[in-house]
């Protein structure tokens, strides 16, 4: 008897992440310098975990609402208010979740019917496709460029275009090349949504960390907010990735055919960590301030670094990657990456877990101590050695 005759096709053609085939190989080896891991360094703020800890002396140990505490989703829409200019009501726009990765499952299994197209701008997330196709649907990848800064361009929506076309997903910051579109590109993609009236997935997850110039969220442009679902959390920008606590906001209609998803697959998120967020959004801002200014230098000096080794990277604009260029040494991203594994254990990402965009590169991640990326750069330097 065999068990595979039960499994879903769906499920059955889907591939495992490449990121975790890397960690794997790394967990095994001592003294290995992680540049692959998609985490802050930092420890989150002691004043969250504190709120955390209080809620459960106070015996908070009951499930919540199913959209989540009245409290965090209040001050959830003032953060967005205040930070982003976008305006949402608590009681019936936003829902709290397990992390932005359910946000995106339970959104994209709300709008997507069987065999709906929803674009992808690769590189991208490694769940975004699977997601995708676990709601029935079909991820159709937009392939950005180098010479670009690996930005969606108009002209790469148009080309993608069908009459099963229904969505797109966004994410600026990006996972995993860093590319932020500013306000006038994102002003482009805007006109490309109402003209072939799409819906927007905006995962801006990121969005608080971002280095050169003032972030804008895509559903405060001009009638963006009305097609756009909203996705975002705390696990990066406030270092809490193992709360796993997200967030959704969108119309009502969107958000409360998101809820019912909701309700049945996770009933709430985890109550000790939403009290710890709500401290967060009360008095932990200034402490993300301090996070993103330590990334901001590292990036400058990563980055430099891997431009002086022979590996060629532009400069991101948000979120903690670098994603270099090793075409000039002749290997396949997933050579690279285990080659460099193995002879001087350093754990980065293959580009092309991320797409086919992303082949010919390596994704690297500069939330490490600063000694951690010194060592780390002084033994790439060697490796490439191999190549000159």
């Amino acid at each position: 008897m065999t068990q595979e005759r039960y499994l879903s096709k769906t499920v059955s053609q889907l591939k495992p992440s490449g990121i975790r085939k890397f960690f794997d190989l790394a967990a095994g080896m001592e003294g290995v310098i992680s540049l692959g891991v998609g985490e802050p360094d930092f420890v989150t703020s002691w004043n969250v975990r504190e709120a955390c800890i209080l809620s459960l002396e106070q015996g908070f140990t009951s499930y919540t609402a199913n959209a989540g505490l009245a409290e965090l989703r209040v001050e959830i829409v003032r953060y967005l208010q205040k930070k982003f200019n976008v305006s949402y009501r608590y009681e019936d726009e936003v829902i709290v979740t397990v992390g932005a990765s359910q946000a995106l499952d339970i959104a994209l299994r709300a709008i997507t019917d069987p065999l709906d197209e929803i674009l992808i701008p690769e590189p991208c997330f490694v769940s975004y496709g699977p997601l995708v196709s676990l709601a029935g649907g079909v991820p159709v990848p937009l392939h950005t460029k180098a010479e670009d800064q690996f930005k969606l361009l108009p002209e790469h929506i148009e080309a993608a275009i069908t009459d099963r076309t229904k969505g797109l997903l966004l994410c600026s910051p990006s996972n995993p090349t860093g590319a932020v579109l500013n306000k006038k590109e994102l002003e482009q993609i805007a006109e490309m949504a109402e003209k072939h009236d799409l819906i927007i997935l905006a995962d801006e997850i990121y969005a608080e960390l971002t280095y050169d110039e003032a972030y804008t969220s895509f559903p405060s442009l001009k009638g963006m907010q009305e097609r756009t679902i909203l996705i975002s959390g705390f696990s990066k920008g406030f270092a809490m990735t193992g709360w796993r606590l997200g967030f959704v906001a969108a119309p009502a209609a969107l958000s409360q055919a998101m809820l019912k998803i909701h309700q049945y697959a996770m009933m709430c998120a985890p109550t000790m960590a939403q009290f710890g967020a709500i401290e967060a959004l009360k008095n932990g801002l200034q402490d993300v301030e301090q996070m993103k200014k330590s990334y901001r230098q590292r990036r400058n000096y990563f980055v430099d670094s891997l431009n002086e080794i022979g590996l060629p990277c532009h400069l991101p604009g948000g979120a903690f990657y670098a994603f270099p260029s090793i075409a000039n040494t002749g290997l396949s991203s997933e050579e690279f990456a285990e080659r460099l594994l193995l002879e001087q254990k350093v754990a980065v990402v293959p580009g092309h877990v991320f797409g086919e965009s992303g082949e010919g590169f390596i994704r690297c991640s500069y939330a490490s101590s600063l000694e951690q990326l010194q060592e780390a750069l002084r033994r790439i330097s060697i490796f490439m050695k191999n190549f000159q």
